[in-house]
């Protein structure tokens, strides 16, 4: 029992430690990131092929918001987030990359901008980092990485824990069985939403749509940092 007592005092130990790390982790990422203006973060699969046609439309996206002024922010690695990368560039925008060390598929895409490729240790840290400093979500189809950033910004917003942004679902074939799901399940039978809800995003098809929402939404609403 002694050793377990040990080891476990040790782990405590560690952990006092590891906040050291994670506050440069966010000095860095702050610093870095007030320097660059409005951005648009746009989520989806790492997995996604360059054939695909949500990856045509992740660049197409992209860089119709670039050209209209914003950066864009992506989780730096393949897929819908190298579309997002490339879009920005193609648009002359700042192209913004936030990237971690994951197991299976991130590695750092060549569409980001040099002085705006960020690298993250902590999941925490960066998801932190999405929400501070885009005005608007973008998400493309992706897995369970794109629904926890999905989920995450609603949340926030929902909450009022942030200021109302906009939510843009890319892909109503991907995201209906979702929505409705949402919408027959957590809000009339279950009650666990409130109507409003289902205002707080958008499901649409094209870049255009998705550039239009964003844009007819900040006619009226301030590009103010988010907390």
């Amino acid at each position: 029992m002694d050793h377990v007592r040990k080891d476990w005092n040790e782990i405590k130990s560690n952990d006092s430690w590891s906040i050291f790390k994670i506050m440069s982790e966010f000095v860095e990422a702050y610093d870095r990131m007030a320097k660059i203006g409005p951005c648009v973060s746009i989520f989806g699969s790492a997995r996604t092929l360059p054939s695909n046609p949500y990856y045509q439309l992740g660049i197409e996206i992209a860089e119709k918001l670039a050209k209209a002024g914003y950066g864009i922010i992506s989780g730096g690695g393949p897929g819908i987030m190298e579309a997002a990368n490339c879009g920005a560039q193609k648009g002359n925008g700042p192209s913004v990359g936030l990237n971690i060390d994951l197991p299976f598929e991130q590695n750092h895409n060549p569409y980001i901008d040099p002085e705006h490729n960020l690298e993250f240790d902590y999941f925490f840290v960066r998801k932190v980092v999405f929400v501070k400093y885009s005005q608007a979500f973008v998400i493309l189809p992706g897995g369970f990485g794109t629904l926890d950033e999905f989920f995450e910004a609603i949340t926030l917003i929902q909450t009022k824990k942030i200021a109302r942004r906009p939510i843009v679902l890319v892909g109503k074939s991907y995201w209906t069985g979702l929505t409705m799901w949402i919408e027959e399940v957590m809000l009339n039978e279950e009650k666990n939403i409130s109507p409003n809800d289902l205002n707080l995003f958008k499901v649409v098809d094209t870049a255009d749509e998705a550039v239009h929402y964003i844009e007819d939404f900040f006619r009226s609403h301030s590009l103010s940092p988010n907390f």
